[in-house]
C-alpha cells in the first residue's frame, strides 16, 4: 500500500486496481480532485451505505458491506485487474476498511488515499495531543474494554457504537468510581452537522447522541475509586470466585513466568476464577503489532466458575478472553492452537499434562502449578522427561495472633517452567 503516486505503478511495475479512499461526514467535497477522479472512473464502488449515498449514480455497480467484511473480500477478489474503489470513513488505515483489506491485497494491487480520522479530529477538536491520549474502539468491540485504562488523569478517545453509548461510559466510569469524569461527546466531526456537549459523568442525563460521535473522556476519580493498576498481582478482593483463585502472590510470579508477548495465545487450563489469563492478557503488551493482539483461552469445567470468569473478564477490561466451559483434554482439540499453556488444576487427571506439551510448537511455554504432593509429583516426572525447571513457592502473610502478630504462610506452591524443544 501507499499514499503516494495513486495514479502511478507500484515498484513491481504493476498499477494497482483496487483504491481505499478516505472519506468525512463532508462527504465528497471533502476529498482531493485525484480521489474524486479515481470515484467517477471505477467499475466497482464498495462501502456503507452512508458513504455510497454520497456518490451521485453512475455506471459503477455497487458492494455494500452487509453481507460481512469476509464476503466482500470475496467479492471484491473475483474483480482483480478492475477497477475498484473502497469508500471508508476517515484514515482507512486506523480501525478502518483499508487496515482490513491490507490483509488480502498487497501494496502491488492496493492503495490507499488517506483522511483525517475520528480520532485526529477529535484531539483536534479537544487540544489534545495525540501522543498523550489512548485511543480506544467501541465501535466494533466491547465497551467493557474501557476498563483496563481508566486510570487518574487518563484522557481517552473512544470511537462510539451508536447515540446509547455515551451514556453507557457515563455509567460505567460512575460504577468505577470515576464519577467526576468529564465526557465530551463529539457528533458528525468535519461535517456540516458537528456539534460537541460535554456533561460528567456522574450526574449524566443527555439526550441519544447522533449515531456518529467520538467520546473524550478526562478521567477523573471520586472519593473512592476502584483503582486497577497494569502490572500482574491484583488484589484478591478484584476477583468473583468461590475459593478456587491463584492469590496474588502467586500469580504475579506465574504471569512473569508465562512471559505474555504480542500476537501470542495462552491456554488457561482449569482456569477457576480466569485470576491468571486475566492478568497475562493485561500484561500482553499494548502495541498493536502486524502479529496482532494477544489471545486468551479459559478452559474450565464448572459452569459457575465459567459465569465468573466472564464477569471477572469484563470488570478488569479484558472481555476478549475467551472462556471454554469443558473438560480438558477432551476438548483441547478444538481450541486454536497455543503458544503458552498455564496448568493451575488437574495436573492427575489422566492424559492432560502429555496433552497440553503436546499441543504446544516448539519454543512454546508451559508453566504449572502444583499443591498436593501428587500433583508435585507429576511436576517431577514431568520435569525428568522434557527438562525445565521446578521452584517452590512459600508466601506468608502476617496476621494477628491476639494481641500480637505473625507471619501465617500459605500453601507452599511447586512451579514448574518449561519451552519445549
Amino acid at each position: 500500500m501507499t499514499t503516494e503516486n495513486t495514479q502511478g505503478a507500484t515498484q513491481t511495475g504493476r498499477k494497482p486496481w483496487l483504491t481505499v479512499i478516505g472519506i468525512g461526514d463532508d462527504g465528497l467535497p471533502g476529498i482531493s480532485a485525484a480521489a474524486r477522479a479515481l470515484i467517477d472512473a471505477a467499475e466497482l464502488l464498495v462501502g456503507g451505505e452512508r458513504h455510497l449515498s454520497m456518490v451521485p449514480p453512475s455506471s459503477a455497480e455497487r458492494l455494500t458491506w452487509a453481507g460481512g467484511v469476509h464476503t466482500a473480500v470475496k467479492e471484491i477478489q473475483a474483480w482483480r485487474g478492475r477497477r475498484v474503489v473502497v469508500l471508508a470513513t476517515g484514515d482507512p488505515m486506523w480501525f478502518g476498511g483499508g487496515a482490513n483489506l491490507s490483509r488480502h491485497f498487497g501494496a502491488d494491487e492496493m492503495t490507499v488515499i488517506t483522511h483525517p480520522g475520528a480520532f485526529s479530529l477529535a484531539a483536534a477538536a479537544m487540544l489534545w495531543s495525540m501522543a498523550d491520549v489512548v485511543t480506544l474502539n467501541a465501535h466494533s468491540r466491547p465497551l467493557a474494554g474501557l476498563n483496563l485504562h481508566i486510570h487518574p488523569g487518563a484522557r481517552l478517545l473512544v470511537l462510539s457504537r451508536d447515540g446509547a453509548l455515551p451514556g453507557e461510559a457515563a455509567k460505567l466510569l460512575t460504577e468505577r468510581g470515576f464519577g467526576p469524569s468529564l465526557i465530551t461527546v463529539l457528533e458528525h466531526l468535519g461535517g456540516p452537522r458537528e456539534r460537541r456537549f460535554t456533561a460528567v459523568a456522574e450526574s449524566w442525563s443527555q439526550p441519544r447522541a447522533a449515531d456518529l460521535n467520538v467520546l473524550a473522556i478526562e478521567c477523573r476519580p471520586g472519593p473512592k475509586p476502584r483503582l486497577i493498576p497494569p502490572v500482574p498481582g491484583l488484589p484478591d478482593a478484584l476477583f468473583a470466585h468461590d475459593g478456587q483463585l491463584t492469590k496474588r502472590e502467586v500469580r504475579a510470579l506465574t504471569v512473569s513466568a508465562l512471559a505474555p508477548l504480542p500476537g501470542q495465545v495462552l491456554w488457561d487450563i482449569g482456569a477457576g476464577a480466569g485470576s491468571v489469563a486475566i492478568e497475562w492478557l493485561r500484561a500482553a503488551p499494548a502495541q498493536r503489532l502486524a502479529v496482532g493482539e494477544a489471545r486468551a483461552i479459559a478452559v474450565e469445567r464448572d459452569a459457575a466458575r465459567v459465569a465468573m470468569i466472564a464477569e471477572n473478564a469484563l470488570a478488569l477490561g479484558v472481555p476478549k478472553l475467551n472462556v471454554v466451559h469443558g473438560q480438558a483434554p477432551t476438548v483441547l482439540a478444538d481450541l486454536e492452537r497455543p503458544d503458552t499453556i498455564f496448568l493451575g488444576g488437574g495436573l492427575t487427571d489422566s492424559g492432560l499434562i502429555e496433552a497440553c506439551w503436546q499441543a504446544l510448537p516448539a519454543g512454546g511455554r508451559m508453566v504449572a502449578n502444583a499443591v498436593s504432593l501428587e500433583g508435585q509429583a507429576r511436576l517431577i516426572a514431568l520435569k525428568g522427561t522434557v527438562g525445565g525447571e521446578l521452584m517452590r513457592l512459600g508466601i506468608a502473610r502476617a496476621e494477628p495472633v491476639g494481641s500480637l502478630s505473625t507471619f501465617r504462610p500459605l500453601l507452599d506452591v511447586t512451579q514448574f517452567v518449561g519451552i519445549k524443544a
